[in-house]
């Protein structure tokens, strides 16, 4: 579905990424973990082109992404959830959602509901301000929003971040939710093992490059235990 090959990319001239291999199946979840700075964030943005391209493909349904601005990525199925609940905390929740369809010409109202029949909550709160939600709450409506496009495949850029464990446990079951609608996922995590448990398979990164990939059985590999868990 998504093809990554000997990808070299940063900003301003600045290599981040050293080479990357990487695909993604259909309806696949692939978790991103490693250590602060490594580049995973790196590699969403290069994959929706707010990276540099320097050297290396980026296929997509046999469409080569490298020279597309993000409006074509987002016209051929890819949506993007930047780190940090970017939503419009001024607007109301269904007006944020109409935000995400702002390239949509028609069935708006029909792909609102389907939005709202994933996430309930967010019809009941449609005419509030974003602003009034909860932590977790803003990170699905940010969802949502990358959703109304009707994506085939969703970046996910931390959203866990800065989120209650319990909060944090819902947000990651809504994204298996997402997922089992037949959306492929690539998630960027700093929660390794909540990422590594609910992913397909694992790329681990370090200093710009693939150090590790596998399953779920990844979390007992010492250097993940070293970099997460304290060597335990």
């Amino acid at each position: 579905m998504l093809a990554i090959q000997n990808l070299k990319s940063g900003y301003n001239g600045m290599e981040i990424l050293h080479g990357i291999d990487f695909e993604l199946k259909p309806a696949e979840i692939v978790a991103i973990i490693g250590p602060n700075g490594a580049g995973k964030s790196t590699l969403l943005k290069s994959i929706f082109n707010l990276a540099k391209i320097y050297s290396g493909s980026i296929i997509f349904e046999k469409k080569e992404l490298t020279s597309l601005p993000a409006y074509q990525l987002i016209s051929l199925g890819i949506s993007y959830v930047p780190q940090g609940r970017q939503i419009f905390s001024a607007l109301t929740v269904k007006e944020n959602l109409e935000m995400g369809a702002f390239t949509i010409k028609e069935n708006i109202e029909d792909r609102i509901s389907k939005i709202y029949n994933l996430f309930p909550f967010l019809k009941e709160r449609e005419n509030e301000l974003a602003l009034n939600l909860s932590g977790g709450e803003q990170q699905i409506l940010a969802i949502g929003r990358a959703l109304i496009q009707n994506p085939k495949i969703l970046l996910l850029d931390e959203p866990s971040l800065g989120l209650a464990p319990k909060i944090m446990k819902e947000v990651f079951e809504k994204i298996i939710a997402i997922n089992k609608e037949g959306i492929g996922i690539i998630i960027v995590e700093q929660n390794a093992k909540q990422a590594v448990n609910i992913a397909h398979r694992t790329y681990v990164l370090e200093d710009g490059k693939i150090a590790l990939t596998g399953g779920k059985e990844i979390l007992e590999d010492q250097r993940i235990k070293n970099i997460y868990f304290g060597g335990r």
